[in-house]
This record gives structure tokens, sequence and C-alpha cells, in this order.
């Protein structure tokens, strides 16, 4: 179904009216349910254009998965565009929407020939690389003569290089200073059939760390200061050196953690964005900004194995990322619940403690979040979509429609 965000009130709904409100509109559903909060979608997709001051966003699918939040989100004036996530979603995605980047590096053979032989979808997707070795496989599977000509875009190391802590971010690209970039883009101009287009640069070390979790948050905070100085400046050498060499048409930075940092560089032209929409528990622990947890779901308790212990069915849908308790999804209502240690979330049973648990009887439902946003998408084929007290609809997932790209 089409989902509205523009014309009801975006409401980010305290946890005592948010957790009753779903319980009552999917009181009469039976089994494991997903839901997406509409009111609370709404505030989160408003709060992230308020953050990004101005500067266009891109949609991260893989923090969403659902086509029709996609679709509704992209709707509103400020989002332009999807980040994808493989190539074969790209091409799914492209036959309804024109403005596609690939965020990662692809070497699926036969998505490659696809594009090469679709001169629409080329026009409307672009590739990430970061290493001439991927342009070699594309030439391999179609020869520059002989297919559509390629939009490519460079993805450029972002990670802090402490001459104190070593390197602080996540493990991207191989080309990290401005030269080495440069060189790049100066290979992918000279070499027929590729036209560069684009510069992406994703500090992960500000964006998808939190700075309000714990006794380390000084130290984070710290190390996002110095990080961002320093990508200030390289960033903005790097873009100027390969503007120099072809006029680019966007340069993407940031995420959800990162938006009112990244927005103030000069040298970005858009934002990216996904997890803020649907409002995993990872992204509670930041200063900056609250999501409104938009996207939840309910398991039922099957048994009681002592007055103050419930077990659920299911509950092992852990994130990706450190085999952290963080990863874990997260009990939330009724409040009270904890996971054991020595157990946590099972693929077919979660036993949770606390006092909440005395209140609880068979058959009864326990709220969860997810760590991560996108990733639920892939446990269940829907979301049931409420406003109020009620289910208005529903939302297939890339799942529900049949489309597992990774």
């Amino acid at each position: 179904m089409s989902i509205d965000l523009i014309s009801r009130p975006a409401a980010h709904p305290p946890a005592s009216e948010l957790w009753p409100h779903l319980g009552r509109a999917v009181s009469s559903v039976s089994g494991p349910l997903a839901t997406i909060h509409l009111p609370a979608l709404r505030y989160n997709a408003a709060d992230l254009l308020v953050r990004a001051s101005g500067v266009p966003v891109r949609v991260a699918s893989k923090s969403v998965r659902v086509r029709s939040v996609l679709d509704a989100v992209l709707s509103l004036p400020g989002y332009r565009g999807i980040l994808a996530y493989t190539l074969p979603e790209a091409l799914w995605l492209a036959a309804d929407h024109d403005d596609i980047v690939l965020g990662y590096p692809t070497v699926d053979r036969e998505a490659l020939s696809r594009l090469a032989n679709d001169d629409e979808a080329a026009s409307r997707i672009t590739l990430m690389i970061d290493d001439p070795a991927q342009l070699d496989l594309i030439d391999a599977l179609a020869s520059p003569g002989a297919r559509t000509r390629i939009r490519i875009a460079i993805d450029a190391d972002a990670s802090w290089r402490s001459a104190v802590l070593g390197h602080i971010g996540v493990h991207r690209s191989p080309v990290h200073e401005p030269a080495e970039v440069v060189a790049l883009a100066r290979r992918i101009a000279d070499r027929p059939g590729f036209d560069l287009v684009g510069l992406m640069m994703y500090e992960a070390q500000i964006a998808g760390q939190g700075d309000d979790t714990g006794v380390a948050d000084p130290v984070i905070r710290w190390m996002q200061r110095r990080s961002a100085a320093e990508l200030l400046e390289r960033r903005g050498a790097i873009v100027a050196g390969v503007r120099d060499v072809v006029p680019l048409e966007f340069v993407n930075g940031g995420g959800t953690g990162s938006l009112e940092e990244t927005a103030s560089d000069t040298s970005v032209t858009e934002l990216t964005a996904g997890s803020g929409l649907l409002g995993g528990h990872l992204f509670d622990g930041y200063r900056a900004f609250q999501p409104a947890p938009a996207a939840a779901f309910a398991l039922e308790v099957v048994r009681k194995p002592r007055p103050d212990i419930v077990t659920v069915l299911g509950g092992g849908w852990i994130a990706s990322g450190p085999p952290l308790a963080s990863r874990q999804p997260l009990p939330v209502w009724p409040e009270g619940l904890a996971m054991f240690s020595r157990e946590g979330a099972g693929e077919v049973q979660t036993p949770l403690r606390g006092v909440a648990a005395r209140g609880l009887r068979i058959g009864d439902r326990v709220w969860f979040r997810h760590a991560k946003s996108g990733e639920l998408a892939e446990r269940v084929d829907r979301y049931l979509l409420v406003e109020d007290d009620r289910v208005e609809g529903e939302a297939l997932t890339y799942r529900g429609e049949g489309k597992t790209f990774l």
C-alpha cells in the first residue's frame, strides 16, 4: 500500500503510549509480527531533514528494505536518490527510480552483464569502485565498444589514521590520501566506456559510533572531534583534486549519526541516511539526536519456567557487526525484562527474566527492538503499518516480494 508521510503530523510518542498503542492495534493478529509506527516514521523522516540543514539526503536502502517506505520517504522534499547495497537490488529498483548509487563495489558478473546491455538502467545506476581491477572485470565481461557507458563513483577511505591510536574507522577503500584518489580518478577518466560522476566518503567512526553510551564517551568525543577536523581538510583536498580531473555530479558523505557534522562540510553535496528512519536501538546512544522506535517486533510467550521467567517463541534476530550484547534484540515492553547472558536471543526460543515476567501469561506478547534498522526486514515478509490504535495496512519487505539480495 502507499504510505502517507505528509498529510498527518509527525510524533515521537513516549514509550508509555507507543507500546500499548501497538499492542492494541495488533491484538487480533496471531504469531510473531513486525510493525512500523507511522507517526514515529514521519517524525524520524522530518528530523533527519532538519539535521541535514538543507543538504539533500540520499536514502540508504539497506537500512530500510521496504519499497513502499523508500517510495514514501523519497516523495518528501529534501530526499533525493537511493544508496543501494547490491547491483541486483539496484537493477530491480531502477524500474521505478532514476538515481541509484551502489554503495559498495560489485563483482556480480550476471548483474554487470545485465547492466552493460541495458541503456536505461546504466543511465540510472552509478557503480562504486576503489580499484582499477573492478573496472577490468567489467571490461572482461563486455568490452567498451560492445556495451553501454557505465557511470562510476570512487569510494575514498574516510577513516582516521591517528599517530597515537592507529587506524580509526572501518576498513573499506584502499585509496586514502588525496594523491591516491586523484590518481585513480585519472585512470578512470582515461578509460573508454566509463564516466566518473561521483565521490563517496563514509566516516563510520563518526556516523556509526555513539557518543553517549558509557564511561568511554569522553574518549569517543575527543576521537570524533580530531577525526572530523582531519577529514574536513583531507576531503576538501580530495574533492578539489578530483574536480580538476572531471566535473563531479555529487560528493556523498555521512550517515544517520553524523548528519550535522557532515552537512557543515561545504565540499559535500549530499548526505546519506537510512537507519534513522526506522530507529534501531544502536542509535539510542547519540547526544545530538534520538530517533523514535518506528520499527519493532513482537513475540509471544509460550512458557513460564518460573514465575519471574517467561520464554517467547523465536528471538534470535541478531544484528551484524561484532558479537556484542548491543547486537541482540532489546526487549522493551513490558518494561523490566532482560535476557540471560548465557543464553541470549535463541533461534527458536528466548527466555526473559524480570519482575515484569510475573504479570505475563501464556499467549501474551513481548515487544522488541532490533539493533539495526534494515536487518529486521530479512526476518519478516511484511510490516503491519500502525496509526494510533489500529492497523492501517501492511508493507511488504524485500523478502515478502521474494527478494533476498544479500
